[in-house]
């Protein structure tokens, strides 16, 4: 495609005008428009929750959430530079916890400030049940709580938009440790848990370490096809 194919769109990054290609990202519009995004961006890839970022569309008064490596810009559309969501974490050792008398609320007392808003919710941009899983906190269910809140990105928008000042995905993920920290252990786990011990794989992982990156990248591509072969 010809540049004089693609079609420009106006975009606003914190009120200021911008024309951009359209169907790019929000993360590459921001770095189209000359953002140098070094920090909040993380994988680009979706997963790791690092570019979570809020925006409003023309014409709404709501704003929204999302990821900004995964959102797609609108035109007109109004943009912020991708926040860092500062919450507090517990420094307690899961291998202290003892999951049978487990009160998260020792952990983290505002959980009970709850309100039932389910603001979580729809603030959550991969579109978990943020307050169901809260919810199953409080009742004491830990199965239910780490079933959803498996997929959680920790980005923080919860937390972010929580009137109680709750961080519910910090809460999620200290479940999930002690609730895995207590899942009985696999026979497969212990054996490749005593080959990484014995040192089996650190030749190959020096090799690994050391190897030139046009080498690294014609291997990770013949693994690639040979598993897209096996398919």
């Amino acid at each position: 495609m010809k540049k004089a194919d693609i079609k420009m769109i106006p975009i606003y990054v914190m009120g200021k005008q911008f024309d951009v290609p359209e169907e790019l990202t929000i993360l590459k519009a921001l770095e189209y428009s000359g953002f140098d995004i070094k920090r909040g961006c993380g994988c680009r890839g979706g997963v790791c929750g690092a570019c979570a970022t809020m925006f409003r569309r023309s014409g709404e008064y709501k704003i929204t959430t999302g990821l900004a490596c995964q959102t797609v810009i609108e035109p007109e559309i109004n943009l912020v530079q991708l926040p860092f969501v500062s919450t507090r974490k517990s420094l307690v050792p899961v291998r202290d916890v003892n999951p049978d008398s487990l009160d998260v609320a020792q952990t983290y007392p505002e959980l009970m400030r709850c309100m039932g808003c389910n603001t979580c919710t729809k603030s959550c941009p991969v579109d978990l049940d943020v307050m169901g899983y809260v919810s199953a906190a409080i009742r004491g269910d830990w199965e239910a709580v780490v079933e959803g809140s498996i997929e959680c990105v920790g980005c923080g928008m919860c937390a972010a938009r929580c009137p109680g000042e709750l961080t519910p995905f910090n809460i999620a993920l200290f479940v999930r440790r002690v609730y895995g920290m207590n899942l009985p252990k696999s026979e497969q786990l212990g054996k490749r848990l005593k080959e990484i011990g014995d040192g089996i794989y650190d030749a190959e992982l020096t090799k690994l370490k050391t190897m030139p990156n046009e080498e690294m990248q014609e291997r990770f591509l013949e693994l690639q096809a040979n598993k897209g072969a096996s398919i």
